[in-house]
């Protein structure tokens, strides 16, 4: 006989243990699956931290969604007695008519946002461990900083079990069906019913919402640790989170535009860097090459020699992440087209795990009353023609 819940959640990496958690804090009934264990390192949500930032340059329309983020990533530290947000700041240099500058002055200007805006030698008086290109701009977001990921992860299914959700772990699921009322879930050995389903299947989604034939492309990303030669690097030394938008031929690092972002160190030996531009194609997110490759590391060792002398650029180790992207790098958040008791969350094209919070509460608000007060209408599926 199926076990009967109220909401099932179809993958809890970052989303969905986002859903999870906003779901069981609700008093419902919910379960949730993923094919790996908790906090894994296999899709899009791990590798020690993630940049959150107000002042978002990709469009302004996320603006409010990051004010409620924050308010969410707070009230879960609260609630788990566990600092997950580290307010450290964040760099962004370019030169002024590129994305992360003028992006980032028209959220600030149209939200009421606080950054600071510097030329390239007040950046480099401020953070000596950098060196800005003299044509870039500068803007410091001061309310920024980074999330620990795997802890976000691990924080919001803990708290969803001690509110009563029920999660299973390595068991992938073979197949879902919904007549609009109730929906389906299998795995290999058994049979779920609920109400409504979430799908935060991360790399997966194209596979398990096949139907759809959603646009979306899997990219391998891999992101690296690089030992420091001087403590201006440290977190305790005041340095902030960093993205650089990099145009063709500046510094010697590419022939064609590149951007690259990086974290303070937190251990005063290693710091994270990695190239958010580019990234290969693959077909199956289970078969994801996770060696390491020179070609892979050289553009960002090109980039720490023009902008962060003092960063070794032989790396100390490393990891793969996925990105999943839509065609115009904007998230999917909605209900399925045909089934309505059916939600979907994914394609967010490597710049979503900061609002893992707040979708999380999104998933939860679609799945139980079909519709949501937070302003997501920009991410919808029909966009995409689907």
């Amino acid at each position: 006989m199926a076990e009967v819940f109220d909401v099932i959640v179809l993958g809890v990496g970052g989303f969905g243990s986002g859903a999870v958690y906003h779901l069981a804090r609700r008093g419902l009934r919910v379960l949730g699956f993923d094919r790996f264990g908790p906090a894994h390192d296999q899709g899009s949500s791990h590798g020690e931290t993630r940049i959150i930032r107000k002042a978002y340059f990709e469009h302004p329309d996320y603006v409010p969604l990051l004010l409620r983020a924050y308010d969410l990533w707070a009230e879960l530290e609260a609630e788990s007695q566990q600092q997950l947000f580290w307010q450290c700041g964040l760099l962004l240099a370019g030169l002024p008519d590129s994305e992360a500058i003028s992006g980032a002055r028209l959220s600030a200007s149209q939200h009421g946002l606080t950054i600071q805006n510097l030329s390239a030698s007040a950046a480099e008086k401020r953070w000596p461990g950098f060196r800005v290109p003299d044509a870039f701009d500068a803007v410091f977001e001061p309310d920024a900083g980074f999330l620990k990921v795997e802890d976000c992860v691990r924080t919001h299914l803990d708290c969803a079990v001690a509110h009563g959700a029920t999660l299973l772990f390595n068991e992938p699921v073979v197949s879902w069906s919904s007549t609009g009322r109730e929906v389906r879930v299998r795995t290999a050995t058994r049979e779920f019913v609920a109400a409504s389903l979430v799908i935060t299947a991360g790399s997966w989604a194209a596979s398990v919402l096949a139907d759809l034939k959603l646009p979306l492309q899997v990219l391998r990303k891999p992101i690296f640790w690089f030992e420091t030669t001087s403590p201006t690097y440290n977190l305790d030394s005041r340095m902030p989170t960093f993205y650089f938008e990099m145009p063709a031929d500046v510094g010697h690092v590419s022939n064609v535009p590149q951007t690259f972002y990086g974290f303070p160190s937190l251990d005063g030996q290693v710091l994270k860097v990695a190239q958010h531009s580019g990234g290969e194609p693959i077909a199956d997110p289970l078969l994801v090459d996770r060696q390491f490759h020179d070609a892979d590391v050289r553009p960002i060792a090109n980039f720490l020699q023009a902008c962060l002398p003092g960063v070794r650029s032989c790396p100390a180790r490393h990891s793969v992440c996925l990105y999943t992207v839509t065609p115009d790098r904007h998230f999917v958040v909605d209900r399925h087209p045909e089934f309505s008791n059916v939600v979907i969350g994914c394609g967010f094209s490597g710049h979503g795990f900061k609002f893992t919070s707040v979708l999380g509460n999104a998933f939860a608000d679609l799945a139980t009353a079909g519709r949501t007060d937070l302003p997501v209408e920009f991410l919808s599926l029909k966009r995409l023609r689907v």
